[in-house]
């Protein structure tokens, strides 16, 4: 025990001690004085902040605690060692959970306390802080600290405040860019960019420019302008405005180099002034070229102004060393009738980078056709292949066809780099490079990289197992998630047949993992915790692991690796020890987006038994609704700031339990969102407060920085957008008069807007529109905006006509590749006649992009199919690729037009099968086309097969069902119980699944994980014989899969023990045939509460908010001895 501690626990013991000499104040160092005053007076931070800065220049002596004791006594100051060490930790407590308070206190600090604070904050480097012999961690004191969005807003608002006046610029700048870039929300709001400092020495300016860039993207577009307008007036500072004039322009090269990204808000105008020596110095930086492949946001007229400036400038904009310094400027080259095949190849190699534009990707492509034409000038698409980037995407399905399988594999190493491919385009691709190939190995396929994914799954399957094995293990593994369940299984397949499977089991990474089947994993042995490292699992997996490995394995060493957090039970969870349950917590904790809601739910329960006391927070949410009475005021704000940073719906509360949640959380909030740092404690939860708290308690203030939050959300009600609307308008005035910068920062939710709104914001802003509709979503949730976009797009292209000669075509306009490209999902409002009216080579080349719109209506897909056989002839004709390319213009195909396709490949069927809409007899096609293409039967299928054949299962008869050969069923179960099929098929699946994992009667967790909807074939008799502790795992999807009529057979303590998941998905009608005690459980499944629930360890008073008293100079402790030590309480981690 360290030497001051011992003395002040002796110190502590003497407490009542009367101490009967007298000293004199004067005896005491100044600032060793002024920090007994603020401790007396409750200032325990200016205290804190007193000590460290008084220790840093003297020793602590025993003598000197005797006089700070005398000191005490002599001011008659009475506390108790317990109030007193509550009140400094409470008021620390206070400090972080309440960042508006900690903001006055460091506005209070006098100058040497704030510089004192700063340097302990931000420039103290160290692990652990002494104070005299005591070692505090403060790292876990700063991690805390830095962890609150509030207290790191704080800290922000007040460096700005304050540090530039007590400390060097290039200190506080250092400062602010510690803040901004550890925290996850940005401050940098126009209101607070007004308040910084407007001079600052060279290098701090340069220094926060640098941080400023960083955060470009976080940044809003108001906040980007006026960061561009604080910028521009230091910049102009540095300049001698009266030699500049209309004609000439402030910028120089070296404030190019420092705006950097912000260079593209410069006014078109000022570009044009710039003088051409800067231009020339700044492109001749060695940076310019990296600085220019940033500006992702840069707009087609700016964009040529700088390459006007450069090439005016005496760069030779067709020398091959201009091209390449030229950045993301190069997307919209000038000039391209001057441009021979060489300069027109350098230019493609570097437009590479242009898919990182914000849009004109339409102009992008339509260069890239340019200078593709030219760039074949007098040679053969095979000739230059290579030299072409990635403008071979922009190649149709035809021109790839006509490559030779030499062309492809020459220029295997940059078509491997491309991307942006169709799916159909590297079937083709990929098709040719194989077919180079004497013998297909590891070798051969590594140099692919993305193309790898165009290889069929019977290539893969008959491939050497050992060299399936070196793909899984090697570079090309990190491509396996991209390739399709069949493609996957194809390859688990080939390997499990080998034998060396159990080597494999080991190697296999990542995602590709979840793919082997249950049955497959029961097979293997020496499995270890180690190996389950960078393993993605299912729960099916995971249970099984974690039963497994549990036998000859700690808890933590399990815990540890993640993904086996799965597998843990209820009954494990009950089962752990009070000290490994706490010290394992973490685990969990850390892992909630892995754990089900029921496995919370059991966390929740086990926290309540052993440590009601500190039970987190958030925890209280999934447990019954009359246990939200224990968040005590004291506790709102750890409530609230948890629940921010988790996924409500996670935790799964049914409506009922939400409702009350948000109404506690707008209890603790005291009925309204005041300021940005409300919404900075909200987080995530932003998303769910429910339409009437947005309307009337939300101020704009908030508003102002809860818009970009509300972005985020996924599921927002019409209602809570309604009010989102109304707020926006209040904020920001009519759309009338908004700018281009308000439009971007408003949105996705400029969809909410009328369609004069709409109009108006095209009308000024269209290419800031089209953006936002690109983002926009499926048409249900933005009609208006994409009606508007269409428009847009149309009035500017009105003058284009069909080139078809067809009499119906004449006077009627054609879809252009151009406005097709714009549009994406906006498509949907091209005329069935104007789609028929489309040029052959426009469909052709759009054909994917086409089969993406969601929105199309059964006649467009029927005039796009009509016009896919204009295309490609003859339905006998089409090819694997075709048929891909397709995505929901397949829909359109007839039964007779199914039969004339050739559709013998499992890749092409795998496809089709993502289709959700195809009817009973479509669906019978495809099965029947693909069984007499491949030449299978039902029993020949393997279970690559079968995963491709995904939906298109649900077309099978029992007879053909029963057909299926066992091991190939056991392989595939998994993914086909993800299918939602008709009872009676389901009730088939049921029983080939006994044949695997035997009656049902007998199935565990692991197994009813596995089979997911399957089990919504079990009759009533199997489904009343499970025991209630297996409810939990059924998969949520299989419980809306069970028939009413069987559901009702439940009894109530099965319902009871569902969870609140499974509980959820209950449906109405399966409700109406409950009975009242049926129905009863159900609630309580919802609730997640239990029939017996534990007892609490200390009764439920215990999370009851501490009362803490104030100090007063009434209340005193006769000696400095706990005043003193409690002080240091401060920076413990609580």
């Amino acid at each position: 025990m360290s030497r001051l501690l011992k003395i002040c626990f002796l110190l502590i013991s003497m407490n009542h001690a009367e101490i009967t000499h007298s000293q004199n104040t004067e005896d005491l160092p100044p600032l060793l004085h002024k920090a007994v005053e603020e401790v007396i007076t409750g200032k325990y931070l200016n205290a804190l902040l007193d000590i460290l800065n008084f220790q840093s220049s003297n020793v602590w002596t025993t003598d000197m605690l005797t006089k700070v004791m005398a000191y005490f006594n002599a001011q008659e100051v009475m506390v108790s060692l317990s109030s007193l060490q509550m009140s400094i930790k409470s008021y620390l407590k206070n400090l972080l959970y309440q960042p508006r308070q900690l903001l006055s206190e460091f506005q209070q600090l006098d100058q040497q306390q704030f510089q004192t604070a700063m340097n302990y904050l931000f420039n103290n480097r160290k692990d652990h802080l002494e104070i005299g012999n005591i070692i505090l961690d403060w790292d876990k004191a700063r991690e805390r600290i830095f962890q609150s969005p509030g207290v790191n807003r704080t800290l922000f608002l007040i460096t700005l405040d304050r540090c530039f006046l007590a400390l060097s610029a290039l200190d506080c700048v250092d400062i602010l860019s510690q803040v901004l870039r550890v925290s996850m929300v940005n401050y940098l709001q126009p209101d607070v960019i007004g308040s910084l400092p407007n001079t600052l020495l060279e290098d701090a300016f340069r220094n926060l420019s640098t941080v400023f860039k960083d955060l470009y993207d976080k940044t809003s577009a108001n906040a980007q302008r006026a960061l561009y307008g604080w910028m521009k007036q230091i910049l102009q500072q540095s300049c001698n405005m009266s030699e500049f004039n209309e004609s000439t322009s402030w910028v120089s090269a070296e404030s190019l180099w420092i705006l950097g990204r912000y260079m593209v808000h410069l006014p078109l105008e000022e570009i044009l002034k710039i003088g051409l020596g800067e231009i020339r110095l700044f492109i001749s930086y060695d940076n310019a070229t990296k600085q220019l492949d940033t500006v992702y946001d840069i707009t087609p007229e700016l964009a040529q102004a700088f390459l006007e400036r450069i090439n005016s400038s005496g760069f030779d904009m067709r020398n091959t060393s201009t091209i390449y310094r030229l950045g993301l400027l190069v997307c919209f080259y000038d000039g391209v009738e001057q441009v021979d095949a060489a300069v027109a190849r350098a230019l493609l190699h570097q437009m590479i980078k242009c898919n990182q534009l914000r849009g004109f990707q339409a102009e992008v492509q339509k260069l890239k056709s340019q200078l593709l034409n030219i760039a074949m000038q007098n040679q053969t698409l095979n000739d230059i292949l290579g030299s072409l980037s990635d403008a071979v995407v922009g190649l149709t399905s035809s021109q790839l066809e006509s490559l030779s399988p030499e062309a492809v594999h020459s220029a295997i190493a940059t078509l491997n780099q491309v991307s942006g491919w169709a799916k159909s385009q590297v079937m083709i691709l990929s098709s040719k490079y194989l077919s180079y190939e004497k013998d297909l190995s590891f070798h051969n396929i590594s140099h692919m990289g993305m193309l790898v994914t165009g290889i069929s799954t019977q290539t893969f399957y008959s491939m050497n197992p050992k060299e399936l094995s070196q793909i899984i293990q090697g570079t090309t593994s990190q491509h396996l998630s991209d390739l399709s369940p069949a493609q996957q299984q194809g390859i688990l397949r080939k390997i499990a047949a080998s034998g060396d499977f159990s080597l494999t089991v080991k190697d296999i990474q990542g995602a590709f993992f979840k793919e082997i089947s249950l049955s497959d994993l029961w097979k293997q042995t020496g499995y270890n915790s180690s190996m389950m490292r960078g393993k993605e699992l299912r729960s099916s997996q995971a249970l099984y692991l974690y039963d497994l490995l549990s036998k000859k394995n700690y808890p933590v060493d399990l815990l540890s690796t993640g993904q086996l957090v799965k597998g843990v039970t209820c009954q494990l969870i009950e089962s752990m020890g009070t000290d490994i349950f706490l010290n394992n917590f973490k685990f969990f904790e850390n892992n909630l987006h892995l754990l089900s809601p029921y496995q919370v739910n059991c966390l929740a329960w086990k926290f309540w038994k052993v440590s009601n006391a500190s039970i987190p927070p958030f925890l209280l949410l999934v447990l019954p609704v009359e246990y939200l009475k224990y968040i005590s005021h004291s506790l709102c704000v750890p409530f609230i700031e948890s629940l921010g940073k988790t996924e409500m719906d996670l935790l799964n509360p049914g409506l009922h339990k939400k409702n009350a949640v948000l109404q506690k959380v707008q209890e603790c909030l005291n009925g309204s969102i005041a300021d940005e740092y409300d919404v900075d404690l909200l987080g995530n939860l932003i998303c769910h407060l429910p339409p009437a708290f947005l309307h009337g308690r939300m101020s704009l203030r908030a508003m102002a920085t809860a818009l970009h939050q509300f972005k985020f959300c996924q599921e927002l009600s019409h209602e809570q957008k309604t009010e989102i609307k109304y707020k926006l308008l209040e904020l920001y005035g009519s759309p009338n008069n908004w700018t281009a910068e308000t439009t971007l920062d408003v949105g996705p939710f400029t969809a909410l807007l009328s369609k004069r709104e709409l109009n108006v914001l095209a009308e000024k802003f269209p290419d800031t529109i089209l953006q936002i509709a690109k983002t926009s979503g499926p048409i249900s949730s933005a009609e208006d905006l994409l009606s508007t976009v269409f428009e847009s797009v149309s009035n500017a292209t009105a003058n284009i006509e069909s080139s078809l000669t067809r009499p119906d075509c004449l006077g009627t306009r054609a879809p252009s590749s151009d406005e097709i490209i714009k549009l994406a999902e906006a498509n949907v409002f091209w005329s069935v006649q104007e789609l028929k009216c489309m040029d052959t080579g426009t469909f052709d080349k759009n054909v994917d992009l086409l089969g993406t719109v969601s929105g199309f209506n059964s006649s467009q897909l029927i005039a796009l199919k009509e016009k896919a056989k204009q295309a490609w002839g003859l339905l006998p004709d089409w090819k694997s690729f075709h048929l891909v390319s397709l995505g929901r213009i397949a829909l359109a195909l007839t039964e007779r037009e199914i039969e004339e396709l050739d559709l013998h490949s499992i890749d092409t069927i795998s496809v089709l099968s993502q289709q959700t809409e195809w009817t009973f007899t479509q669906a019978r096609s495809i099965l029947q086309g693909f069984l007499e293409d491949s030449g299978q039967t039902i029993s020949t299928l393997k279970s690559f097969d079968l995963v491709g054949l995904g939906a298109i299962l649900c077309a099978l008869n029992p007879t053909e069902i029963m057909s299926i050969k066992t091991a190939e069923f056991s392989a595939a179960v998994a993914r086909i119980g993800l299918l939602f099929c008709s009872t009676p098929v389901l009730r088939q699946f049921k029983k080939l699944t006994e044949s695997v994992f035997g009656v049902a009667t007998s199935w565990n967790s692991s197994i009813l994980q596995e089979i997911g909807t399957i089990a919504g074939g079990l009759n009533e008799d199997e489904l009343k014989a499970f025991d209630k502790n297996l409810m939990p795992y059924f998969q949520p999807i299989a419980v809306r899969c069970i028939p009413p009529e069987i559901f009702q057979a439940l009894s109530p303590e099965q319902i009871a023990n569902m969870g609140p998941e499974n509980a959820a998905m209950v449906t109405r009608v399966q409700r109406e045939h409950l009975n009242a005690s049926q129905l009863q459980s159900l609630q309580m499944a919802l609730d997640g509460a239990r029939t017996s629930p534990p007892e609490t360890q200390n009764g439920a008073s215990t999370t009851q908010a501490v009362q803490t008293p104030a100090l007063s100079g009434a209340s005193c402790l006769s000696g400095f001895s706990i005043c003193f030590c409690a002080v240091f309480v401060l920076l413990l981690p609580f």
